[in-house]
């Protein structure tokens, strides 16, 4: 009896030895905005894909890390020497969540509905250079281009350009069914959204069994949860006033990166007075972005001229465009008629970035005559009053899709801008392939904005992230808005 007593308690002294021991299987991730819905093709919020890319969704190619183009449900692609066909495998034995099959129907269905005349894909610019799809068996789609594109494979990596089933399309902003290695758990609105693993998933397993995506918008609370352990990982976290704190602590893993996101004073080029360029060049010559990224962002961020990341191998440094001067502002203030100033609204979004510096830049218009009115707006208002509506003067947004700059050539866009030499070389700049051509057709693209002054360009938005010491496999930087968690896991 003794000597299976001390057996007994040997075998669980080993199983709890091996139970602290073994590695989590869960993560949750805190968010700084929730998502309006979770079809990435079906709206502009950066906050959808931040859940729902290559975790659930997949396209014909994917985005990694480092911002190449890799293959995803197409294996492989050829192109025919004119550069306006592609072909692409696709892999077989992939399932959509529901278990409906994934062949070449669905990226007919797919890319037909992102381009079609009734679309309401936010980026339906990605898709303006197909001509025609057509499907060669099951396994097989190819694609025709108008002309070519030196862009279409990067473009098809992009949240928007994801592979649905035609079965759940319509279903997918409350039910998102992919073909991705998690499926869609559940959501408590205001609160997570839960994704957990795919036990059917055609490619190589997620490492994590679930993770749920917490929403947490305030700075303070965001601080407490992580030091807490509420949450494991802020791969965007909002209080960078709180960053020396866990570079204090070995607990914590803290990673300065790089993101698309370009942040800016976004103006109605339309609206009076914002129609006149003396304004816009006043705007311009108010604003100190060293001083906001100082008061905002201490210090995490990059000062932009334009509407380009600096990482970038085309960017030009352009942000002494307009230098910090009130009184050249005030200058030109007198010369658009305005001497004595003029009223007008900012509107800003929840982030720290628009919150934080919409307080500077107030500051900053009213010593040169420009006195603003902030409102607060939650995210799901400033899509349908700013994004949408246009009802707007300024705001501050960050944008983060990559290499974005062919949005100042949408005549539909929120900030209303129409120069046709700048959409003369966005046209030029999608029929080239080559690359250096290419590069030097977005540097001149990013001379023309900026001596526009279309907007307020104020700085590149640092990717700062914060996790558990034992998390493996996040993001570094974000060359799209994703949190990618199919390499995630703990270590051992």
């Amino acid at each position: 009896m003794r000597f299976s007593a001390i057996l007994t308690g040997a075998a669980l002294a080993l199983a709890l030895s091996t139970a602290a021991f073994a590695a989590r299987m869960d993560l949750t991730l805190g968010v700084v905005l929730e998502p309006p819905h979770l079809d990435p093709t079906a709206g502009a919020a950066a906050a959808i894909d931040e859940v729902v890319y290559a975790n659930i969704f997949e396209g014909l190619t994917r985005i990694d890390a480092r911002g190449a183009v890799q293959p995803a449900l197409a294996e492989s692609w050829s192109v025919s020497d004119d550069g306006l066909t592609y072909t692409f495998k696709l892999h077989s034995g992939v399932k959509f969540h529901d278990g409906s099959t994934f062949d070449a129907e669905d990226v007919k269905f797919s890319l037909d509905r992102a381009r079609a005349a009734e679309s309401t894909n936010a980026q339906k610019g990605l898709f303006a250079a197909i001509a025609s799809v057509d499907v060669v068996d099951p396994a097989t789609v190819k694609v025709t281009l108008s002309k070519p594109s030196g862009e279409f494979l990067y473009n098809m990596g992009w949240g928007d350009a994801v592979i649905v089933a035609p079965e759940s399309a319509e279903t997918n902003k409350e039910n998102p069914v992919g073909t991705g290695p998690f499926k869609f758990g559940s959501w408590a609105k205001g609160s997570a959204i839960e994704i957990v693993k795919n036990p059917d998933y055609w490619g190589e397993a997620a490492m994590l069994d679930k993770a749920t995506f917490r929403i947490i918008p305030d700075p303070a609370a965001a601080t407490s949860a992580l030091l807490a352990g509420d949450v494991q990982a802020f791969p965007n976290f909002p209080a960078p006033e709180a960053v020396p704190q866990f570079e204090a602590d070995a607990r914590f893993k803290v990673v300065i990166g790089s993101t698309e996101g370009e942040t800016i004073l976004s103006t109605n080029n339309k609206k009076p007075p914002f129609d006149n360029i003396k304004v816009r060049q006043a705007i311009a010559h108010a604003i100190d972005r060293q001083a906001i990224i100082d008061g905002a962002m201490f210090g995490l961020g990059t000062p932009i001229g334009s509407h380009f990341a600096p990482h970038h191998p085309a960017y030009v440094e352009l942000s002494d465009t307009y230098p910090y001067d009130p009184e050249l502002a005030k200058k030109l203030l007198a010369e658009a008629g305005m001497a004595d100033g003029f009223k007008a609204t900012l509107k800003l979004p929840p982030p720290t970035y628009a919150r934080r510096g919409g307080e500077i830049i107030a500051s900053q218009l009213r010593a040169v005559g420009i006195d603003l009115e902030i409102i607060p707006v939650e995210w799901a208002q400033w899509l349908e009053q700013v994004f949408k509506a246009k009802d707007f003067d300024l705001t501050i947004v960050s944008h983060t899709e990559p290499n974005d700059i062919g949005i100042y050539a949408r005549k539909d866009y929120y900030f209303n801008y129409d120069n046709p030499a700048f959409d003369a070389v966005m046209d030029k700049l999608t029929g080239t392939v080559d690359t250096e051509a290419r590069y030097a057709l977005m540097r001149e693209a990013q001379e023309i904005i900026a001596k526009d002054a279309v907007n307020g360009f104020l700085f590149q938005l640092a990717k700062t992230g914060i996790w558990d010491a034992k998390v493996e496999g996040l993001w570094e930087d974000s060359p799209v808005q994703a949190n990618d968690l199919t390499k995630v896991k703990w270590k051992d």
